[in-house]
């Protein structure tokens, strides 16, 4: 993987801080077939635009798509989130279900350039299907971010592959996060798709506070305990923890000052919980009750009790087995916590992880327990500096700028 400070071209290629390449096809080109004269988002002919580009994002108002901005400011204006209620977004702060999904709303609103990330989960194929239709209707170009291509929510791949079914091939530009998805996304669907990385998702702020107190830790003036955390969440489906607690616990119990915390919502594991997981529950209860490991059950995390949390491990376990992608492993990094990644997925693409196997066919405990002792023994992988990921951001938003400049530029 190339280590570069700045956005440098090669051909048909453009690599950008983090190691990622980006590869940009143009739509016609390759309806036809070919490859030669591909446009590439770093060709000064794009140019500037003499207005902001009005971009309908699905959502607007999340992590990822706001940190799609540069701090100094964007060739690009995103539509704030209707709100589903009828209400006003900029009041209510609420995306969910995208009112923007739907073909009236398409059909009654002026903006230059579609862009899709998430929230397209519950809608069908034929919903899907007159989403872009409208879009050809009125004549607005229409991208996509590929963020996942295994549904974390979905036990049953089929309606996942379905709508992407749908909506990468109509795409007229696609965005990844990692090299692994883009060549999954060759292999599946004969299109070529735009790699940028993930920007940060932590405050800069709180990241830097972070890294402060980290640094007294590891200076040895603090006494401390080599912590790793498990977070089941509200075990959505992608997640399966239950096969990892006893390695961890095994593991962890041979190292001298390790703690095993493992956190979970009220809704798993407390009996009469909505969704309640009596073997989860019983398991982790018995190790706890034994003092085995540290349980804490609780509702949901604001983003500051998030940050606290994390920032307070040495170590976080995704208990993932099928995902393509995760915010949580961006937030980690953000905090300098070192995460240890399940091989399904594109988890090593996206950032530097210790790795274990687990997926749907199975779970490799001694791999685990050696990237547990890897990260004891202070081989975990350096945190990233605030410095780099402002700078990451300038560069994956300024790319997105040229990107939709390119898309109007080609479509006019």
């Amino acid at each position: 993987m190339i280590d570069n400070d700045c956005v440098s071209a090669i051909p048909n290629r453009t690599v950008v801080p983090g190691g990622w390449e980006v590869a940009v096809l143009d739509r016609a080109e390759e309806r036809q077939g070919r490859v030669e004269g591909q446009a590439r988002l770093d060709d000064d002919s794009v140019g500037d635009v003499a207005r902001p580009i009005v971009v309908a994002s699905v959502p607007a108002n999340h992590v990822y798509v706001r940190h799609l901005s540069a701090e100094t400011g964007s060739n690009a204006v995103r539509l704030p989130d209707p709100d589903p209620a009828g209400g006003t977004a900029a009041a209510s702060q609420k995306w969910w279900p995208p009112v923007m999904l739907e073909p009236s709303w398409v059909e009654t609103h002026d903006f230059d350039v579609f862009h899709l990330h998430f929230g397209f989960d519950a809608r069908s194929v034929a919903d899907l299907q007159a989403l872009v239709a409208s879009l050809r209707e009125r004549g607005r170009p229409f991208v996509f971010t590929v963020h996942d291509l295994r549904n974390p929510h979905h036990v049953d791949r089929e309606l996942h592959d379905q709508q992407l079914d749908v909506l990468v091939p109509a795409a007229d530009r696609l965005i990844t996060l990692t090299p692994g998805a883009a060549d999954e996304i060759r292999r599946r669907w004969g299109r070529e798709a735009v790699i940028l990385p993930h920007p940060h998702v932590v405050p800069f702020e709180t990241m830097g506070a972070a890294s402060a107190r980290r640094s007294v830790r590891r200076s040895g003036r603090l006494q401390s305990d080599f912590r790793v955390g498990v977070h089941v969440k509200s075990l959505r489906a992608g997640m399966h923890p239950h096969p990892l607690v006893p390695t961890l616990v095994e593991t962890l119990s041979e190292l001298t000052g390790a703690v095993l915390q493992v956190n979970g919502h009220c809704d798993v594991l407390d009996e009469g919980g909505a969704r309640y997981d009596a073997e989860l529950a019983t398991l982790l209860h018995d190790y706890a009750e034994r003092g085995l490991l540290d349980l804490r059950v609780h509702d949901y995390f604001t983003d500051d009790e998030l940050w606290r949390y994390l920032s307070s491990l040495d170590v976080s376990v995704l208990p993932y087995r099928f995902g393509t992608h995760s915010g949580w492993l961006e937030a980690c990094r953000d905090l300098g916590t070192a995460v240890i990644a399940p091989t399904c997925g594109y988890f090593a693409d996206q950032a530097p992880v210790l790795s274990y196997q687990h997926d749907e066919s199975g779970f490799d405990p001694e791999s685990l327990a050696r990237a547990v002792r890897t990260a004891y023994d202070g081989h975990a992988v350096a945190a990233t500096s605030v410095e780099e990921r402002r700078h990451q951001r300038s560069v994956v938003g300024s790319m997105h700028d040229r990107l939709y400049a390119e898309l109007l530029r080609t479509s006019a």
